[in-house]
């Protein structure tokens, strides 16, 4: 098979050395065959002992050939080994900023999502509260501004606040005291000529009203509901219960 294979460029070092070498010993027998008939046998001889120099000269050189051409090789090597490892750093850089990106993609729409939640949760409790506060006002029931209405809603913050007592002693000692007056006053009893004079539906005097006031009423002795849960309150206290309040108290 020949050296040099057509279609195929690049030769193996020991090609090229062969080569090297029928190049050499064609130069030879071509320089032999040139030589003139009618040339003397000295310059025949001179020019066919060319030939085994430039041979040699050519065999000589194949070992430094062979260095040249592995420190080339060598270098290739190395470049090629360099630029590997360069594309293999610049590929891993590359991937490792990507995966950041992703990460921080991901870590700004989890957080995105839990801000969406926490509004959405806050909305959605606000809303409870708002239905709640209307519910409350819807079932807070409105009392007649009245006697009875008065008394029902001592009842109501009586009974919020373990205040014993009923409609049926409430009304019976209010009548007694006030007729129902919500502005009644005594003037000519103990309590008024010591200053402090019996005011409102059940005729409390001040420093009873203000030592017994309910929280959530107005605190004024005039005020019907106010006055109610005061007393109910001083009664509790001093009788165990305003139903239990026949007379003067």
């Amino acid at each position: 098979m020949s050296a040099f294979t057509p279609g195929n460029s690049r030769l193996k070092k020991t090609h090229k050395f062969s080569i090297a070498g029928v190049a050499a010993v064609g130069a030879a027998a071509l320089a032999f065959s040139l030589v003139p008939g009618n040339a003397s046998a000295d310059a025949q001889t001179k020019e066919v002992s060319a030939a085994p120099v430039a041979w040699a000269a050519g065999v000589e050189s194949a070992p430094l050939m062979q260095k040249s051409i592995t420190e080339q090789q060598s270098v290739f090597d190395r470049l090629a080994k360099e630029q590997a490892e360069a594309e293999k750093k610049a590929e891993a850089e590359k991937k490792a900023k990507a995966e950041a990106e992703a990460k921080k993609k991901a870590e700004a729409e989890k957080k995105a999502e839990a801000e969406k939640k926490a509004k959405a949760k806050a909305a959605a409790e606000k809303r409870k509260k708002e239905q709640a506060a209307s519910r409350a006002a819807e079932r807070k029931p409105v009392y007649a501004n009245n006697l009875d209405g008065w008394i029902r809603e001592s009842l109501a913050i009586m009974k919020k606040h373990g205040i014993p007592g009923t409609y049926e002693g409430l009304h019976r000692n209010i009548m007694r005291e006030s007729s129902g007056n919500p502005n009644a006053i005594n003037n000519w009893d103990i309590n008024a000529r010591n200053g402090v004079p019996s005011i409102g539906l059940l005729q409390v005097i001040k420093p009873t009203f203000d030592a017994y006031h309910v929280p959530g009423t107005a605190k004024s002795q005039y005020d019907p509901v106010a006055n109610i849960t005061a007393a109910a309150n001083y009664a509790a206290d001093r009788y165990g219960s305003i139903d239990n309040v026949d007379g003067p108290y």
